[in-house]
């Protein structure tokens, strides 16, 4: 395990982030916050379009020191902030007639997608576009911004977070993550060897640097402990198998990897698990929260910290007991699966709407 890095990085930073004077998390001997952190997932996404610099933004100046950045790359060669590389769903490429023979079908990870993907375009085709609200039955108010922003690239995530944390005066953060990695290996665009060039030129390849480098893959994961030196983070899913995984052949699945035997595999590599909520509190058959599993233990047993995903106000998202109305979009009561969570020990929480997931560590 790289207990070595582990230190370094605590040194100056909490558990999962950089303890912040804005989120009331005071430092405890030893640099570790004495609260769990919360990072904006994809921004602050409840109130701006996703992976936008407006979304990242909103997120630091409501508190957060962390932000998740999903990365894509372009047809040249750019890494991009996109939650996907198909951007029919996120961004006005629908309304560009110089783009419509782009338009495909493709097989990503198993899955027939149609639509217009980043790995076609060059980086100056992708900044003729706009970012547009993902869910806009559920945040009809995001969809005023439709139009707004620009697809950012990592480095201008990267350029923004240092402006803001000297105008904010603390260190802030990003999580990037490898997204679909072998497809992009597969088609001679691989993501990892971008994203630590991007580290060594901005001077964030080195211990103490506020970077975690996040995948659902394994053999990446496995393969970038070698080559950087910062925290990895290892994210699963309550159903299915790590892509590299299917592409191999090898018979693991998400729930193998979250066996005692599977977590202490883990943490010979990263140093986080990132896991589905639902594999930290089970929902019942009628979608109700239950009690915790033993994942947290489990994983605090072998030195993994963990911070669930994702955490949204609205019914749509919510257990069926803590929702406020059979409206998907009003907000039920996040605060009570906030605090479920908290009181399950877990050391983090991705959340799309970081003041209210902040609140929720405040009072916990």
């Amino acid at each position: 395990m790289r207990k070595s890095l582990v230190v370094a990085l605590l040194s100056g930073l909490s558990l999962l982030g950089v303890a912040s004077p804005a989120d009331g998390v005071e430092e405890e001997h030893g640099g570790e916050s004495a609260r769990p952190v919360v990072v904006g997932h994809r921004g602050a996404p409840g109130y701006r379009p996703e992976h936008t610099l407006a979304s990242y933004e909103l997120a630091f100046r409501q508190g957060v020191s962390w932000v998740d950045v999903d990365l894509v790359p372009t047809k040249d060669g750019r890494l991009v902030a996109r939650h996907e590389n198909e951007i029919g769903g996120t961004t006005d490429v629908a309304q560009h007639p110089e783009f419509a023979s782009r338009r495909t079908t493709k097989t990503i990870d198993g899955t027939e997608l149609t639509g217009w993907f980043t790995e076609d375009f060059t980086l100056a085709e992708l900044k003729t576009l706009r970012a547009t609200e993902r869910i806009p039955g559920i945040r009809p108010h995001n969809t005023i911004y439709n139009g707004r922003w620009e697809i950012p690239t990592y480095q201008e995530v990267l350029d923004l977070t240092k402006r803001l944390g000297k105008q904010l005066h603390r260190t802030l953060g990003t999580y990037p993550e490898v997204k679909h990695s072998t497809y992009f290996s597969s088609i001679g665009n691989p993501t990892e060897p971008k994203l630590v060039n991007i580290l060594d030129r901005n001077g964030l390849n080195r211990p103490g640097a506020p970077v975690i480098i996040q995948s659902f893959e394994v053999t990446n994961l496995k393969e970038l402990s070698k080559q950087v030196r910062v925290p990895l983070l290892q994210l699963t899913s309550a159903s299915g198998a790590p892509a590299d995984f299917v592409a191999t052949g090898d018979p693991r699945t998400y729930a193998d990897l979250l066996t005692p035997a599977g977590l202490k595999e883990i943490s010979t590599y990263a140093d986080y698990l990132g896991p589905e909520k639902n594999q930290v509190i089970p929902r019942d058959a009628a979608g109700n929260l239950t009690t915790p599993s033993a994942l947290v233990a489990d994983a605090h047993a072998v030195g993994l910290k963990v911070a669930p995903y994702t955490f949204r106000n609205e019914n749509g998202f919510l257990p069926a007991d803590l929702r406020s109305s059979a409206d998907p979009a009003a907000w039920g009561d996040i605060l009570a699966e906030e605090a479920a969570f908290l009181d399950a020990d877990v050391d983090g929480l991705f959340a799309d709407q970081p003041d209210t997931a902040l609140l929720a560590v405040t009072e916990s």
